[in-house]
Formats: structure tokens, C-alpha cells, sequence
């Protein structure tokens, strides 16, 4: 099996921490939390995990290498799954959030898989690389909520107990995967002045764009989606199935793109596929701000939010790995990733709050001025002069 398959299959074990959270974990909390409006910090606090975990990450991978620090996050996974089955079990909110901010730090290793991808693939199948490993995800998002919701009830026990005791032995799977990982063949590019300083690399404007992109897809997916839950379950009267349906649907619409991702970097280009991402946000808003919430518009809107997510965030770390050499790498994934789930976690933190004093229309109002930042990034770089830019950075 090729290292790529690998990774895609441990992505598909390994992306249910995030997903269980994200489908049960505000249902959890409504039940469990002392206030209505604390209902979404554990899933808040899984995103800030991912933050505060992104750079440790990148450090211990470049001291113990991909492979080892993959199978050390994924059995950390397993061992916060069993204790968030605890904390759901006896109705311990402190500990339940610590659970997700322990998932959350695990999802930080397993967003490095996409990376990890990339050095197993020629400069130009790069695109291809990262495709098949969030492909994978695609997986994830239908076995995840449907093993949580199956097992939800299961021996008895409060309900989602069961749900994260599913997720441990899933992220056991991956770390098992993820002992027949082998060693990437890095291919070596010199630069005139050897390893760049990080502040070089990260002024680049291909990098700047790719950073916003990924920031302006990660932080508004994750603000609407984090509040949907409670949106329809909680305020809407919504059942469990139902919102598991609209998440399950998002999540498809996140990672099924990804099948075609090769092709739609090479036909559309970077530019005009974040354009799209653009775009797909942009009507996810209209739908839930100027249409309704019924079930039929969550579904479409959370579907189009999904859609924009995946061509934003696809053309994004793409376009990442062609402003940094080999030896670059670390610290160029780890500011990247940083800054990226930073703003994440701000959003996912704020829409508890936001959700209970704008509802549901204003809370999607608040994203329009990222997308508006996102279209004018992308209108400068498309404005600058060809030879401005480095050559590595260009698509």
C-alpha cells in the first residue's frame, strides 16, 4: 500500500475526533453545562485545542519525526475518547471540556497529514496529494456521527456515552495504521541562501494569500457550523437525527471535492478555485440570512458553506507548499497552521455567544466582512506584477 493510502486511511480513523465533537459535542453540552450559553465550548475549546497545539506539533515532528509523533497523537486521541465516555456518563462539563480541547490537540497531528502527503508526491501531483488524504475524511463524516449516533444509547448508559467509546476504538484503528507508514523521499532544493528566515518566507505574497485563504475558510466554516447544532436542535426543536443529517451533509460537501481536487487545481487554477470558495460561502449566507432556517434551508446552506470551505482551503495549503523548500517545511506548516486555527478557535469560542444574542440571520451576517477581505487579498495578488513574486510561490 502506498504511504499516500496509508495516511488517507489513518485520516479517515483520525478525523472522527473533530467530527464526533462537532455533531454530539453541543447537544452534549446543552444537557451537561451549568448555562445555556456555555452549551458550545467544548467544541469551541476542541479548535482552540488544534491551535494551541499546532506548534508543539510541528516541533516534535521535526525531533521525532512524522511517523512517530502521528502514532503518538492518535493513541492520545483514544485515551481523551475514553474519558470524554466518562465525563458524558457522569455529567462532568469541566472534564468534558477538557476532553475536547485533548481531542482537538490530536486533530492537530492529524491535520499534518495533508503535509505529509505532499512529500510523497512530485511538485506537480501535490494538489492530487492533499485531495486523497481530505478525501478521506469524506469517510470519516459518514461513519463518524453514524457509529456516535448508533452507539449513542448503547448498554444502557447516558446517552452519548456510548458515542465516544465508538471514537476511542477509532482512533485506535489509526494509530495501528499508521505503523506502516514509511519514510518520504524528500527531494532536496537548494536556495542561494540556504534555509530562509522564517520572516522571509512568510512575507511572500503567495504565502500571505494561502494564509488568508485558509484563515477565512477554517474560521467562517467553523463559526456556522459550530452554532447549527444548537440553532436547530436547541432553539429550532429540531431532532438528533436531523441535525446529524445537515452536519453529515456538510461534512460530505467538505471533503467530496477533494475527488477531483487534481483536476480543478490544474483546470481553474489557485485563483479562480479560492474565488469559488469565495462564492459558495457567499451563498451559504444568503440562504440562511435572507431565506429561512427550516431543515431545507440548513441543508443547503451548510452544503454550500461546505462546498467553499473545501476550494478555500484546497487551493490554500496548495498553494502553501509552493513557498517553502524542504528544509523549510516545519515552521512553515507550523505558522501557518498556527494562525490558521487561532482565528478558528476565536470563532468557534464566539458563537456560542453569538448564536444566543443575534440568532441565527445575524450570526451569518458576521462573516461577511471576512469573505470581503478574502476577495480583496485575492484581487491584489491577481494585480501584481508577474515577476514579483518568487517564482517557487507562484502556481
Amino acid at each position: 500500500m502506498s504511504n499516500v493510502l496509508i495516511l488517507a486511511l489513518a485520516q479517515v480513523f483520525g478525523a472522527c475526533g473533530t467530527i464526533v465533537v462537532v455533531t454530539f459535542g453541543g447537544i452534549v453540552g446543552a444537557r451537561i453545562a451549568p448555562t445555556p450559553s456555555l452549551a458550545t465550548l467544548p467544541m469551541a475549546l476542541s479548535v482552540v485545542g488544534i491551535a494551541l497545539a499546532t506548534l508543539p506539533a510541528t516541533l516534535a515532528m521535526r525531533r521525532f519525526g512524522r511517523k512517530r509523533t502521528f502514532i503518538a497523537s492518535a493513541v492520545l486521541g483514544a485515551a481523551a475518547a475514553l474519558l470524554g465516555a466518562w465525563a458524558t456518563a457522569h455529567a462532568q462539563f469541566a472534564l468534558f471540556c477538557a476532553v475536547a480541547l485533548l481531542i482537538g490537540g490530536a486533530q492537530a497531528v492529524v491535520l499534518q497529514y495533508r503535509f505529509a502527503a505532499t512529500e510523497y508526491a512530485a511538485p506537480e501531483h501535490a494538489g492530487r496529494a492533499v485531495g486523497m488524504v481530505m478525501v478521506a475524511t469524506l469517510a470519516a463524516a459518514v461513519v463518524g456521527p453514524a457509529l456516535g449516533d448508533s452507539a449513542r444509547l448503547l448498554g444502557g448508559w447516558p446517552e452519548f456515552t456510548g458515542s465516544f467509546l465508538a471514537l476511542a476504538a477509532l482512533t485506535s484503528f489509526g494509530a495501528v495504521t499508521l505503523t506502516f507508514l514509511g519514510k518520504p523521499k524528500l527531494r532536496s532544493v537548494a536556495h542561494a541562501d540556504g534555509e530562509r528566515p522564517l520572516q522571509i518566507v512568510a512575507t511572500q505574497p503567495a504565502f500571505i494569500v494561502a494564509v488568508l485563504a485558509g484563515i477565512t475558510s477554517s474560521a467562517v466554516m467553523t463559526f456556522i457550523m459550530t452554532a447549527t447544532p444548537i440553532s436547530m436542535h436547541v432553539y429550532d426543536g429540531m431532532t438528533v437525527t436531523a441535525t446529524r443529517q445537515v452536519i453529515t451533509a456538510h461534512l460530505v460537501a467538505m471533503y467530496a471535492p477533494s475527488l477531483a481536487s487534481g483536476w480543478l487545481t490544474r483546470v481553474l487554477g489557485l485563483n479562480r478555485m479560492m474565488l469559488l470558495g469565495v462564492m459558495s460561502i457567499g451563498a451559504c449566507i444568503v440562504v440562511a440570512a435572507l431565506i429561512g432556517h427550516a431543515f431545507a434551508h440548513y441543508l443547503a446552506s451548510l452544503v454550500l458553506l461546505g462546498l467553499g470551505w473545501n476550494l478555500l482551503f484546497v487551493a490554500g495549503t496548495t498553494l502553501l507548499t509552493r513557498t517553502y523548500t524542504p528544509s523549510e517545511r516545519f515552521k512553515a506548516q507550523g505558522l501557518n497552521d498556527f494562525i490558521v486555527f487561532a482565528a478558528q478557535a476565536a470563532m468557534s469560542l464566539l458563537a456560542g455567544s453569538a448564536i444566543a444574542a443575534m440568532g441565527w440571520i445575524g450570526l451569518n451576517l458576521v462573516a461577511v466582512p471576512l469573505l470581503v477581505g478574502m476577495l480583496a487579498a485575492l484581487g491584489w495578488w491577481a494585480a501584481r506584477d508577474s515577476g514579483a513574486a518568487p517564482r517557487a510561490a507562484r502556481p
